[in-house]
């Protein structure tokens, strides 16, 4: 097939672009490259993909229509980087999703990066009919571009856990990301609510959703899944748990509370009754994020010598 992944370049899309380049998918990757270049210089040599430095906020219509489907990731994605950019927020995860839905043909496939971040914090088990009750700017606007995609019937939305692991192209903002770069290098987690819990999903897990999705894409069009595992529904303080095992960091708890509060138990019964499965451990991306942190430091820069 011919695919298009915007954000391509990004954590989690040049893992996806790499992982349909070797199912011997024709890929374009779109991305506007503002982190730099590097994640997709190892994939440049696949006489299969293509790709493109645009911005999803510009014009698109010269391209859009030579795709069978679309996979959906660009964005600013995070609790911080919302806050940060309330405006781009606004213009990227939803107007620019308004203006790349309206040039797709009813042909063309387009699978939705979701979020279970907007189910916000509730004592309920959250499936896909749970009310959505974002707490933060994120939240909001990934529930509007939701909403914008499922108006047409060729479309699949995939709620995602939290994501975890290693990718060419790193974020450590993550949660679980986060708490392993602190307990290498600060020796240290301070854990705010540390009995709220998420939902967590490592990243190739993520990827396999998203190819699921496409294989499956005439059973699941029209529908948005939860995707991830029921067994992966931790607290932080767990999380820092499973770090201090293995690094001997200090957890600190405080009582000052989290601006970005949630907390949620979710159930994928949906996504699992079709036969999608996880494989992939919070204990094994765990070890895979302190091995990367031995010598990994984000936005570094080279020293004298």
């Amino acid at each position: 097939m011919k695919v298009l992944v915007t954000g391509g370049a990004g954590y989690v899309g040049v893992v996806l672009s790499k992982a349909l380049l070797d199912q011997a998918h024709k890929v374009t990757i779109l991305d506007n490259f503002m982190y730099g270049y590097d994640s997709v210089m190892h994939l440049i040599p696949n006489h299969n993909l293509s790709v493109i430095k645009r911005d999803i906020r510009n014009d698109l219509s010269d391209l859009i229509k030579d795709y069978d489907a679309i996979f959906h990731l660009a964005g600013i994605s995070g609790y911080p980087a919302c806050e940060a950019n309330p405006s781009a927020a606004h213009y990227i995860n939803v107007d620019a999703t308004r203006k790349l839905v309206d040039l797709l043909s009813k042909d063309q496939l387009l699978v939705n990066a979701s979020t279970t971040s907007f189910y916000g914090n509730t004592d309920a088990i959250c499936t896909e009919e749970t009310p959505i009750k974002p707490t933060s700017l994120y939240g909001i606007t990934k529930h509007q571009a939701e909403e914008v995609m499922m108006e047409r019937e060729n479309s699949i939305s995939l709620r995602f856990a939290t994501i975890f692991g290693v990718s060419p192209k790193m974020r450590v903002d993550l949660l679980a990301n986060d708490f392993a770069y602190r307990a290498v290098h600060e020796r240290c987690i301070v854990l705010f609510e540390p009995l709220a819990r998420r939902t967590f999903m490592h990243i190739n897990d993520a990827v396999q959703a998203y190819l699921f999705a496409l294989e499956h894409s005439q059973a699941m069009q029209g529908h948005i899944y939860n995707a991830g595992k029921e067994e992966m529904n931790f607290t932080k303080l767990e999380i820092a748990e499973q770090l201090k095992a293995i690094t001997n960091c200090e957890l600190i708890q405080t009582k000052i509370d989290d601006p970005d509060m949630r907390s949620f138990t979710i159930s994928f019964e949906k996504i699992r009754q079709l036969g999608y499965k996880t494989t992939c451990s919070m204990e094994q991306g765990i070890e895979e994020l302190v091995e990367l942190y031995q010598f990994y430091k984000p936005f570094s820069t080279y020293q004298t010598i």
